[in-house]
């Protein structure tokens, strides 16, 4: 017992109580550990509806009823979870949106950066396959155009759809699969955020002015739990808002109709988180240059550790770059919209403008500013 004692206290010792954190870290840097929240309330919320789910089209949407109205506080575990997703996008999302502010993808943290793309990677098809398992009207038609898109892959792109299936189309094969998936990938992604955890402690924390500190580090406990206490309730607070007095708010009305294959939604929409990504898709009017422009603006945010051109990474110090970094936020904002409305005009060149923008960011400004920069900045001292 004392052996395996000994090694468990050093870990938690190591971590998470003389762990050094530089002293002037603020509460942006809490949405890391509040991501961490929202990944164990889904997984145990998760484990709890499982227990009473039942994968089959002819059952599902009854089963997800019968917890609301049979069991026990079904309800409360059907909104924590359902509006938990929610909470997790908007709590990593922001602490991306930090971490490019703050320059926190450069060397030496660029592994870092890159296991937290993956995670953002995973949560997504998490994400995607456990918003079919309700087997509502929109769960159904989402997945039906969702993996129709792998079929724009040339030569396989059929027989992965197919295998996707298990059939001929979105059916019992279907939501099956999607389950076990759904069960299994939470778990890949504890696993993918230790790893994340543990690579981020080996190089230390980054600061928000992007300067190797060392001297200037203090114990994580107690200085940052408390702060991290702090955000964990007013996170629940913001939380409890939506689960207790709003709990269909973030949801679409269609999804809480029974699906009918032979009954086509007026406007196909997924989550509201994924609606960035689905207008760059709809803005492109190839199928297969749309399916591979929605990828690469996931994976294009892997490789800025090595796309920025600045030694200096913090924004603090980077004027030209805070308005482009807000430029980016309202691209972003802009997209998310366009991904709800019809794909109609004004809405489709709006759409495209953004995306254009999009990677254009990434790929020129980012790669040429720091040029810019330098030369302004010698411009002005001589």
């Amino acid at each position: 017992m004392r052996l395996i004692k000994k090694p468990l206290f050093n870990i938690v010792n190591n971590h998470f109580i003389d762990y050094p954190t530089p002293i002037n870290i603020h509460y942006a840097w809490n949405f890391g550990f509040l991501s961490a929240m929202c990944l164990i309330v889904q997984i145990i919320t998760g484990i709890f509806l499982a227990m009473h789910y039942t994968p089959h089209v002819d059952l599902a949407f009854i089963s997800v009823e019968h917890i609301m109205r049979d069991v026990n506080f079904g309800w409360l575990l059907r909104y924590t979870h359902a509006n938990g997703a929610s909470m997790f996008f908007i709590v990593v999302y922001i602490h991306i949106f930090r971490g490019l502010y703050y320059g926190s993808y450069t060397s030496p943290r660029q592994f870092v950066w890159v296991i937290g793309v993956i995670i953002l990677l995973l949560m997504i098809i998490t994400a995607f396959i456990g918003y079919v398992l309700p087997w509502g009207q929109m769960s159904l038609w989402g997945a039906t155009v969702i993996t129709n898109l792998v079929s724009a892959v040339p030569l396989v792109g059929d027989s992965i759809v197919a295998w996707l299936w298990g059939g001929f189309s979105v059916d019992n094969a279907t939501l099956n699969r999607f389950f076990s998936l759904h069960y299994l990938l939470p778990f890949v992604i504890a696993a993918a955020s230790l790893i994340h955890l543990a690579a981020l402690h080996q190089e230390g924390s980054s600061n928000p002015l992007g300067i190797d500190a060392s001297g200037d580090k203090i114990p994580m406990y107690p200085y940052f739990i408390v702060k991290d206490l702090l955000g964990i309730v007013s996170f629940i607070i913001f939380f409890s808002f939506f689960v207790y007095f709003s709990p269909n708010l973030l949801g679409h009305p269609d999804n809480y109709i029974e699906a009918n294959p032979m009954v086509t939604p007026a406007h196909i929409v997924p989550e509201w988180y994924f609606l960035p990504f689905y207008a760059i898709l709809r803005s492109i009017p190839h199928k297969l240059g749309g399916v591979i422009c929605m990828i690469f603006a996931i994976a294009i945010l892997a490789f800025l550790p090595w796309i920025h051109s600045t030694e200096i990474r913090s924004s603090r110090f980077r004027p030209i770059y805070r308005v482009l970094y807000w430029s980016m936020v309202a691209c972003c904002l802009i997209l998310g919209w366009i991904g709800g409305m019809p794909v109609e005009d004004p809405y489709i060149i709006i759409g495209q403008i953004a995306s254009v923008y999009y990677f254009t960011y990434f790929l020129i400004i980012l790669p040429t500013l720091g040029s810019v920069e330098k030369f302004l900045l010698s411009y002005i001292v001589n």
